[in-house]
């Protein structure tokens, strides 16, 4: 009986200690203890502008690479030529993407000085994301932007961002794949673009 009862303890604690193990991965998985789309927005905003006080490709390019939807915006930017750039290419692409948006704005901030970004507002999270309405003071003039948020686990990337009524990403479909286009249709010849810039 005794053995039984030691047994039992055994057996039962073994049960106890693994269910709160599965107790504790639910709640750290749980929405609740998730990043609220708006608290992240502001903290990539601050980061944006701490890079562009930096002023250096490094410094966007670090927070592209953290935030940025980078497979997803690549892909679409290619547009019909996704397919035309083989698997293995695809992160050199990525890279030499960055690298290309991280340069072009460490070249342009200068022109635009951010002096505060706030978040105004966020909608409701669906399978689609979230979308993350911000106001930006550049200069001292205050500019309504709206940010496309998608989850990635306990947090989110960026997809895309609004300003003055225009998707940041059409702007950049419509350069990659004209370029690409002039260019015999070749997706490489823009990753060699991309590049050199």
């Amino acid at each position: 009986m005794q053995g039984g009862r030691t047994a039992y303890r055994r057996n039962g604690g073994s049960r106890l200690r693994v269910g709160l193990a599965v107790c504790i991965a639910m709640l750290a998985h749980s929405p609740a203890f998730a990043e609220a789309p708006g608290a992240y927005m502001q903290r990539v905003m601050n980061e944006l502008i701490a890079a562009q006080r930096a002023g250096t490709v490094n410094a966007f390019s670090t927070v592209l690479r953290k935030h940025m939807d980078v497979q997803s915006i690549g892909l679409r930017a290619l547009g019909p030529h996704a397919s035309a750039l083989p698997k293995p290419d695809r992160p050199s692409y990525y890279s030499a993407m960055i690298n290309f948006i991280g340069k072009y704005a460490a070249k342009e901030s200068p022109k635009y000085r951010v002096t505060a970004a706030v978040v105004t507002g966020q909608s409701a999270e669906s399978a689609g994301g979230a979308t993350v309405d911000t106001n930006i003071s550049v200069d001292g003039s205050p500019y309504d932007v709206r940010w496309n948020l998608v989850r990635t686990g306990q947090s989110f990337k960026v997809r895309d961002a609004q300003v003055l009524g225009f998707w940041v990403s059409s702007s950049l479909d419509t350069l990659f794949q004209n370029y690409i286009t002039e260019n015999g249709n070749n997706p490489r010849a823009l990753v060699v673009a991309l590049n050199r810039y």
